[in-house]
């Protein structure tokens, strides 16, 4: 069975990721299901649309919209399932919440999406662990390239665009090509900032 505008898919794990392993106990970060910074966006494509052909392929690993598996209280207070539930642990997904997919080994943008990992803050007198609004280009795309922006380039980015994303234990930062506003050239001391607790996840 497929569905004509969406992909079906299916959480890769458990639809939250609010256990960590430490010295192989697990500890429980948080028990709200409103946080949806917790919320597994890692999932597989069960099947693909039929209205429209697509490079993401039944099999493919996926990282997508954190509203796909989330959980809410309605105005009973109740926890319900997103609008997304199918059945049986498989859900819908429209084709703009589909941020990245897998193929091979390698994570490639869907659209004009790109993923940059901020760098470390290097002033002493300064209490942000990291530089504002820079960072380095860890998944670019072909509009990118078109600019002469490739993945490893120092390029400095509109303000407010860090939506976070977790991908293979690093923190990156999604947003799109046109907030890249400039590629600066490396003074050599520059140094990828990801927290110990991404690393973790």
């Amino acid at each position: 069975m497929r569905s004509v505008f969406d992909f079906i898919v299916i959480p890769d794990g458990k639809r939250y990721n609010n256990e960590i392993d430490i010295e192989g106990n697990k500890l429980i970060v948080n028990s709200s299901i409103e946080n949806f910074k917790l919320i597994n966006r890692k999932a597989v494509v069960l099947t693909t649309p039929t209205a429209f052909n697509t490079p993401i392929q039944e099999g493919d690993e996926v990282i997508i919209h954190h509203n796909v598996f989330r959980r809410y209280y309605n105005l009973k207070g109740e926890a319900v399932d997103s609008s997304k539930t199918f059945d049986d642990n498989k859900y819908f997904c429209q084709y703009d919440q589909i941020y990245l997919y897998k193929r091979m080994v390698k994570w490639i943008a869907v659209g004009e999406r790109c993923f940059v990992m901020p760098i470390k803050n290097k002033d002493d007198w300064s209490l942000e662990t990291e530089q504002k609004n820079k960072g380095i280009v860890k998944i670019g795309n072909k509009t990118l390239e078109s600019l002469g922006i490739y993945e490893g380039d120092l390029v400095g980015f509109k303000s407010n665009r860090e939506f976070e994303f977790i991908v293979d234990k690093q923190r990156l930062y999604c947003m799109q090509s046109n907030d890249i506003l400039v590629k600066y050239e490396f003074k050599g001391n520059e140094e990828e900032y990801n927290p110990s607790w991404a690393k973790s996840s």
